[in-house]
């Protein structure tokens, strides 16, 4: 299904039907503030399995990461934050990064069987954050798959690639073509792993 929602007041109605698919173990592909992405229900095994399937990757070695409505999912999914870091969460977020932080208990199994990180997202992107908040938890979000970067800022065209692998491609206007910035804040040094749509300065 292609599911037009408009970007700055999206419809109840078709949030609800989002939400219902990823509930019922959907996958989705949808958009943030930077590129369109694939989500499903991080409490959803299945849909994990499926994600992973359509990246040809383990999901348990995959950078896979949670989009947050906001900060208050923090404390739930991952480790203890300091406050320096949490300050530094609180200036960039919802923006175009993903935090690698240390993942707590509540993380489910299939994501960190191998690893004890995930990545974090607070998009600023109406769409993407009202489906979370009407979700209630965090969506598991993935790039697509290929490097067709021009593709992807179209949803009618993303539909016709991936309309038999996803249940809902959502309209919500052209995507962009740069990721988030990633940046790694296990260690006291915080590291960018990869430079993105967000500007980043050490210390920032």
């Amino acid at each position: 299904m292609l599911l037009h929602i408009h970007p700055d007041n999206p419809n109840p109605r078709h949030i609800k039907t989002v939400t219902e698919c990823l509930a019922d173990g959907g996958v989705i592909i949808y958009p943030t503030d930077t590129i369109y992405g694939l989500g499903c229900d991080i409490f959803q095994p299945k849909a994990i399995e499926r994600i992973a399937r359509i990246k040809h990757i383990d999901p348990s070695k995959a950078q896979l990461s949670f989009v947050c409505y906001d900060l208050s999912d923090l404390s739930k999914y991952t480790k203890s934050i300091s406050t320096p870091l949490y300050r530094t969460l609180k200036n960039h977020l919802p923006g175009p990064y993903t935090f690698i932080l240390p993942a707590s208990k509540e993380v489910p199994k299939i994501l960190h069987s191998k690893k004890s990180t995930i990545g974090l997202r607070v998009p600023d992107n109406n769409i993407a954050r009202t489906i979370v908040k009407e979700l209630a938890h965090p969506l598991l979000s993935a790039s697509l798959p290929g490097d067709m970067v021009e593709e992807y800022t179209d949803p009618e065209l993303m539909y016709e690639n991936f309309h038999k692998l996803v249940d809902i491609v959502i309209d919500g206007g052209p995507g962009g073509m740069i990721p988030s910035t990633v940046i790694d804040c296990t260690q006291e040094e915080y590291e960018v792993l990869r430079e993105g749509a967000g500007e980043w300065e050490s210390g920032g």
